[in-house]
């Protein structure tokens, strides 16, 4: 392939700056949680505008929720539906693949602390900034610029490609979840996300959970005789710093995990608390997440936590008796471990070989990814590799530019050797 590699990074070179063009297009369209609509009907216009068939995929509680790999619904889950586009090739000649890619992105927080405006997309030298842009609608325009650039050389691929912009990444899962549900499968996904281009081989498990913790009101005046909910909330997280240490230390017995310092991760993200200054706090409610471990099982661990707590708080003079109350409320998710040496991986060792001129390395990544939902459910190798960011979910997110066009270039070879090749009339590219 090396003359026909050649010529497919040329044309992902010569249709770069549009790729970059409708990365920014893509950025300024905020996406946050249940506001994906406007990104979505992008995404759907731009793929129906190539010619594939677009689908919508509505996260359908009812649908997935006996699934094992359903995280449970809040009442803030989005209701814009995950877009698919496929194509079908004339003969189907080779093996089928998925392109994946979530259109949902984080609250981007004070926009005083960005330096600009972080639905403002802006380019510095090899960086491109926005929310979203490294997490990771670069990787998502990523997967259409690749079928472009084939496409621009009278080719396409001799199999049928099922593009995905999903949502519920950031949250639940449920979006990757339901298209499985709906029946869209194949050989293989790719999910471009940003993984300073090397390739996923553990990930970890998250859980999402509140919990409420309720006080007793007084003025005050007389506050000793009240019981401050905001204070009590102190002690409940000081609890569960103990279990992710704990957890932590598990780490050696987990193969993928044992040189990382650190693999759990808890994190009380939101909080919220009380009415009045001069009124001792009658309740609060902490939003948290922990990671697990691939083969952890979310329902085991989530009564680990729940039993934690009330162990761990019975000698508490107001939490013993008004033990705090948690609720499972976004990702009951497991981590997963991608198989080594599939015919895929090794397909993408090739391509990223040719692509960015160095060799494919591997990692453990802590964080959520909705490859656990093809590997564990749908059976089939998910390559999580994307490109070189910086700041995801903080301020002046950005995303490399020379990245991301190597990314482009090896998914575009990848196609052209998993799906196989075949030609079309320069009209219809």
């Amino acid at each position: 392939m090396s003359e026909l590699s050649d010529r497919i990074l040329a044309a992902v070179d010569a249709n770069f700056e549009a790729q970059i063009e409708l990365t920014q297009a893509l950025i300024a369209l905020p996406s946050k949680r249940d506001a994906e609509h406007e990104a979505q009907r992008f995404m759907a216009d731009a793929l129906a505008a190539r010619g594939y068939a677009v689908e919508e995929v509505a996260t359908d509680a009812k649908a997935i929720s006996d699934h094992p790999g359903f995280s449970p619904i809040s009442v803030d889950a989005s209701t814009a539906p995950s877009i698919v586009a496929t194509h079908h090739p004339r003969i189907e000649a080779g093996r089928s693949l998925i392109l994946n890619g979530h259109i949902d992105v984080v609250p981007e927080g004070p926009h005083e602390m960005w330096t600009r405006h972080p639905f403002d997309p802006w380019r510095d030298g090899d960086w491109l900034y926005g929310r979203g842009s490294g997490d990771m609608k670069a990787g998502l325009i990523a997967c259409v610029a690749a079928l472009d650039a084939l496409r621009s050389i009278g080719l396409q691929p001799a199999a049928r490609i099922h593009v995905q912009s999903v949502v519920e990444e950031e949250c639940t899962g449920n979006g990757a979840l339901a298209c499985m549900v709906a029946g869209y499968t194949a050989e293989a996904a790719i999910i471009p996300e940003p993984e300073d281009e090397c390739l996923v081989r553990a990930n970890c498990g998250v859980l999402w959970f509140e919990v409420a913790i309720a006080g007793k009101p007084v003025h005050v005046r007389e506050a000793g005789i009240g019981a401050n909910a905001i204070d009590a909330a102190a002690r409940v997280t000081a609890s569960l710093r103990k279990i992710e240490a704990r957890w932590n230390a598990e780490a050696p017995a987990h193969p993928h995990f044992e040189h990382l310092d650190h693999p759990i991760n808890f994190n009380v993200g939101r909080i919220e608390g009380g009415d009045w200054a001069s009124t001792v706090a009658a309740w609060c409610r902490m939003q948290c997440r922990i990671a697990i471990y691939p083969g952890d099982d979310p329902a085991v661990r989530a009564a680990e936590i729940e039993g934690h707590l009330r162990q761990d708080l019975a000698d508490d003079p107001y939490l013993s008796s008004n033990p705090p109350t948690v609720t499972w409320n976004g990702f009951f998710a497991r981590g997963y471990v991608l198989e080594e040496g599939t015919e895929a991986e090794q397909t993408l060792v090739r391509a990223h070989q040719a692509a960015a001129r160095a060799p494919l390395q591997t990692l453990t990544t802590p964080g959520y990814l909705d490859g656990r939902v093809f590997v564990i459910y749908g059976g089939m190798p998910c390559l999580v590799y994307g490109p070189l960011s910086e700041a995801i979910h903080g301020f002046d997110e950005r995303v490399s530019l020379s990245s991301v066009r190597r990314i482009t270039g090896a998914i575009a070879l990848f196609i052209a050797e998993w799906c196989g090749l075949e030609a079309i009339d320069v009209d219809e590219a």
